[in-house]
């Protein structure tokens, strides 16, 4: 770690003490949540560390602020329901998995961003904005199926060839007629 409390490539380093403290190394300072809140908001790369033991704690920082937004009434992100579904999947063989579509997903979001919010405000008039982000998520539904492994296509292709067997069996409707009105004669 350098002299300013930096550490590897410009990551600022914050301690948290026993006493539930933040320590900005950096800036020889205590931080506050709603500090470490503006860093993630100026896309400044850091690490929160226990003062003990060096553990990273980061995660636990970044959580406990995404709570006190969401019980602060900034908005919902995570509703019940999707909490639960993300709660479904640790220990599942899909968790890897899943945490890479969440990854990719958030990030074709961010790409799409500026784009989206123009999209959204030139349809606010005449269209309603849900719409496009029904697409968005048809859009993360499509990445997700490139996982997805291939289930009913082999019983898809079983039944067409069945139902095409049928059809060969089956006298066509012209030959039907021309033999009945044959026999009529």
């Amino acid at each position: 770690m350098s002299q300013n409390g930096s550490g590897e490539a410009g990551v600022r380093i914050l301690r948290k003490y026993t006493n539930r403290r933040l320590y900005d190394t950096s800036r020889s300072c205590y931080v506050t949540l709603e500090d470490v809140k503006q860093l993630v908001l100026n896309g400044e790369n850091f690490q929160v560390q226990d003062s003990k033991t060096g553990n990273d704690l980061t995660r636990n920082i970044l959580l406990q602020i995404i709570s006190e937004q969401e019980a602060e009434g900034h908005g919902t992100l995570l509703t019940n329901q999707v909490l639960q579904q993300l709660i479904r999947f640790y220990g599942d063989s899909m968790q890897g998995m899943m945490s890479q579509y969440l990854e990719q997903s958030i990030a074709a979001f961010l790409e799409h961003q500026d784009r989206i919010r123009e999209q959204m405000q030139t349809m606010m008039g005449a269209a309603n904005p849900l719409t496009m982000m029904g697409r968005f998520a048809d859009q993360n539904m499509a990445v997700w199926n490139m996982f997805a492994p291939k289930q009913g296509e082999e019983e898809s292709s079983a039944e067409s060839a069945k139902g095409a067997e049928a059809e060969a069996e089956q006298p066509a409707p012209d030959s039907a007629d021309k033999k009945g009105k044959s026999d009529d004669q």
